[in-house]
Formats: C-alpha cells, structure tokens, sequence
C-alpha cells in the first residue's frame, strides 16, 4: 500500500510534489537509542575493558525489518526509486492508544517512546534498504505521533506512513 502525497511547500526548499518513495508500514515501532549494559569485554583495539552494550527494546529489531522490507518492495517493484541528494523526510508514527485513554475526546500521544528514538530506528532501516546512500541526506524532517483515527494520516492500527522527497526545480 503506498501513501498519497501531501502539501510540503512550506519551507524555503522547492521539494517535488510527489514522494520518491512513500510506504505504509504496520507493526509496533520500535525506539532505537536506549542501551542495557550487558558486561564486559575487550576492546580489539586498544586491549581495554569496555562495557558490552545491546539495545534495550525488543522491538528495534523486528520493526527495522519491516520497514526495510516495505521500502525494498517499494523499489523492487517500481513503486519508488533510490534517493540521490537532500531529502525531506514526512514520517506519521501511529502508536497503540492506551485501553485507559478516554474514548469520546481526542487524546495526544506525549509519552514515551520518544519520537526522535522512532526516527532513528526508522532512519536505520531505510539505510539498510538502500534507499539513500545514508540519512545524512535528510535536509529537514517532520515526524509525528498519533493513535489510530486522530489524525489524517493515522493508520487504523500501529504502523507508520513514511514519506520521502526530493528537491525539485531550483529557482
């Protein structure tokens, strides 16, 4: 399933209308950036103890998965292209609502997990699906959380709509 464009003429970059690559991803995305020591090991280089570190949500794994396989897909079958150049990142995060949240009034999604631990999780795997040499590329971004049917782009269950563009004419 691809996601429809959106209006991003609002900042001083003239980015195409249409995204070189806009997907929609479902599954629980996982925060990447929070680290659980482990123990101890050697470091290769130098000889000295270093703390051993992995990643402290399980869920970093299996959503980087998703989203390479969707965006590889995307590629794969002529549905986007691989990005050259600055890129303008549009990603919506559609999160669980909690079961407490109240039912008859919109509720905002300001709890963990952080959106920028999202962003990165999600960066990674759009690298490891060759879809930009590296996200350095992303000039500007625009991320954001929501639950499912409060928002536009909210997805009727957890998942993400990733869109990204590329710089048009310049004037």
């Amino acid at each position: 399933m691809t996601a429809p464009a959106i209006n991003i003429h609002t900042g001083p970059y003239l980015w195409h209308d249409e995204p070189s690559i806009a997907v929609v991803v479902y599954g629980l995305a996982g925060p990447q950036g929070s680290k659980t020591p482990v123990g101890w090991g050697r470091s290769r280089k130098t000889g000295r103890a270093i703390p051993l570190m992995r990643e402290s949500s399980t869920k970093v794994k299996p959503w980087r998965e998703k989203v390479q396989a969707a965006i590889e897909q995307a590629i794969a079958s002529g549905e986007a292209r691989p990005i050259t150049g600055p890129v303008y990142a549009h990603i919506t995060f559609t999160l669980p609502k909690p079961v407490r949240a109240p039912k008859r009034r919109r509720t905002y999604p300001a709890v963990t997990p952080d959106i920028d631990k999202l962003e990165r999780s999600t960066y990674d795997a759009i690298t490891k699906a060759n879809a930009w040499k590296d996200d350095g590329s992303v000039i500007e971004n625009h991320n954001r959380k929501v639950y499912p049917g409060e928002h536009p782009d909210a997805l009727p269950e957890p998942g993400a709509v990733i869109r990204l563009y590329t710089l048009g004419e310049t004037a």
